[in-house]
């Protein structure tokens, strides 16, 4: 081991000496050279941008991976330069498991069924997850980690390069200035003055080079500014994406569980209320409020039921005495058979029930058009 006890010495010197000059400068007992006040708003500036950039990079980590512990694996796999092993998302993870529930409870069975249904689109959502995480780790996150462990680094070197020769400057201004009075109480120390000029002079030039150097850098934060927004755009686009797949995935899965939802909710045979509801007393009758409700057709003796029976011919279908309700629709909807009535977002239609028809579907009208349509994607109008 090459141990420099000179070396060593000299280094304690200087520290122990710009540590007093600090001191110095803060009790106002020394000069201090001033920078320009541009270059203190770019240094400003750099502190501002590494500020917020940590801050932004550390909550966007929080939010692709909420789970502590998993970014403090991966953090120790990226210091080890190895390859972070891939994990499972929590949507996959939720459609394994309704997977395997289906499997127990049988897959033929309405539970089933849908249990595989959503699951598969759990599957969906977690695969677009990971699309999203990792598309955002690449054009968004590394870019901001670079900044920090590349050019933040770069600029903090040359600003603190530079704060050592503002010292060395403002220590030799310190020593001519001595020399010169020296020099006015006797001619012996003319020398003296000579020698801080001429170290004056060459601390001087070394703290121009390098406030320069630190000038150019600081400047090209602006550079830095334009390369992050480029970024956080392909972020947002990458976040729209991610959001607008899963709007999808869900809107095709409510139209799959509409289809059929009638083969196992309620049961078609019972349409008539209870004895006991079927009349209210008077007088609560006459406090409760005026509830709007859907219209719906009265069974009619010796007529078959086309619902009880799941089949629905649109033709044989007319509208209630007791009158019909205005809907809104709320999303585009493709008829799944000619028994359904497809839809288009914003338009208006007539609706109203019919005695043992699902709950979740009404009968639609639009001009000489009818057929069910769900409720999910209607907004009744009063």
């Amino acid at each position: 081991m090459d141990f420099n006890v000179k070396k060593l010495a000299s280094d304690a010197g200087v520290f122990f000496s710009r540590a007093m000059q600090f001191t110095e400068e803060k009790l106002g007992q020394a000069e201090k050279t001033e920078l320009d006040a541009h270059f203190e708003n770019l240094m400003a500036r750099a502190d501002c941008t590494k500020n917020w950039t940590e801050k932004i990079l550390r909550q966007t980590e929080v939010l692709l991976q909420p789970n502590l512990s998993a970014r403090v694996e991966e953090f120790l796999y990226e210091k080890l330069d190895r390859k972070v092993p891939s994990r499972v998302t929590n949507g996959e993870l939720l459609a394994q498991y309704m997977t395997e529930a289906a499997n127990d409870f049988g897959p033929g069975t309405p539970y089933g069924k849908t249990l595989i249904k959503v699951g598969e689109t759990q599957r969906r959502l977690g695969a677009a997850e990971r699309d999203f995480i990792q598309s955002a780790s690449i054009n968004f996150l590394t870019p901001l980690r670079n900044f920090l462990e590349g050019d933040w680094r770069t600029i903090s070197k040359e600003r603190r390069t530079l704060q050592n020769c503002r010292l060395d400057l403002d220590a030799c201004k310190a020593r001519l200035k001595k020399a010169k009075a020296a020099e006015a109480k006797a001619a012996l120390w003319s020398d003296e003055v000579e020698k801080a000029e001429h170290e004056l002079r060459l601390t001087q030039t070394e703290f121009d080079r390098q406030a320069e150097v630190t000038r150019l850098l600081l400047e090209g934060i602006s550079s830095t500014h334009v390369n992050h927004l480029r970024c956080l755009h392909e972020f947002v686009e990458s976040q729209t994406n991610y959001y607008a797949q899963c709007y999808q995935y869900m809107l095709d899965l409510q139209k799959q569980l509409g289809r059929f939802s009638g083969t196992f909710v309620g049961n078609a045979e019972s349409t008539s209320p209870p004895a006991a509801a079927a009349s209210p007393p008077a007088g609560a009758a006459a406090t409760l409020p005026a509830v709007p409700t859907i219209p719906v057709v009265p069974t009619i003796v010796g007529v078959p039921s086309a619902v009880a029976e799941g089949v629905l011919n649109p033709n044989e279908v007319k509208p209630p005495a007791s009158g019909t309700r205005k809907a809104r629709v709320l999303y585009d909807y493709e008829a799944a058979d000619s028994t359904e009535l497809a839809l288009l977002a914003d338009e208006m239609i007539t609706v109203y029930s019919l005695p043992g028809m699902d709950p979740d579907w009404l009968i639609g009208e639009r001009g000489n058009q009818k057929g069910k349509v769900p409720v999910t994607y209607l907004e009744l109008l009063s």
